[in-house]
């Protein structure tokens, strides 16, 4: 068994001192995020959820003050304790524990930031892949409207039956693979002809003698 199996199911609440100018299918929509965020939660085990609080922790500044304030305090104590009668010092220059120390540090730090960077790019690829998705839907029905308007005004005796040719290329579904293949060979083309960075920043020299 998971350790998210384990955990009781999270549910979305509808707030209490929501605005009520807010309609129906809005306060739909935001519940539906609202669960979404609630399932991804329940995803998350708990070593995931204690490296999350670690990484909250590391991102404050207040990590990094305590940082600073405990090397300038190691250095003082290490390397100026002989001024005060302190005859060995723990760790004497060139401070060869704290440098230890700090590289631990780093590794640590660097691997939460990962780890947390990863299961935000899981959450921010879902999101994305729901965008297409509803942009995509949002094409077909706006597609189908002007199709409807259309035959409409072909069918109402009272309206001027003309030929628009920007509305028939409306009615036109959109290929998601044409515009994906025009994309690349903009994008690659565009890459291919753009001089190097050395040459630009060549010719930004040039430009400013």
């Amino acid at each position: 068994m998971t350790e998210s199996s384990r955990q009781p199911p999270l549910t979305v609440e509808r707030p209490t001192g929501a605005p009520e100018s807010l309609s129906d299918h809005i306060t739909g929509n935001i519940e539906n995020v609202a669960a979404f965020q609630l399932r991804e939660q329940q995803k998350v085990g708990d070593s995931q959820r204690r490296l999350g609080s670690v990484g909250d922790i590391v991102g404050r500044p207040g990590y990094l003050l305590s940082l600073l304030s405990l090397i300038v305090l190691w250095i003082a104590v290490n390397g100026l304790g002989t001024r005060f009668g302190w005859s060995s010092p723990i760790d004497p220059p060139p401070f060869a524990w704290l440098q230890g120390f700090l590289t631990l540090v780093a590794v640590a730090t660097t691997t939460v930031v990962l780890i947390a960077q990863n299961r935000h790019a899981r959450l921010d690829s879902q999101r994305g892949h729901l965008g297409l998705q509803l942009n995509l839907l949002t094409e077909q029905k706006v597609t189908k409207l002007i199709h409807l308007i259309e035959e409409l005004r072909r069918d109402l005796p009272m309206v001027e039956d003309r030929h628009d040719s920007e509305s028939v290329a409306l009615q036109q579904h959109t290929n998601t693979a044409q515009v994906l293949s025009a994309l690349e060979t903009v994008v690659s083309g565009a890459e291919r002809t753009a001089p190097p960075p050395a040459a630009q920043s060549a010719d930004r020299r040039r430009s400013r003698g």
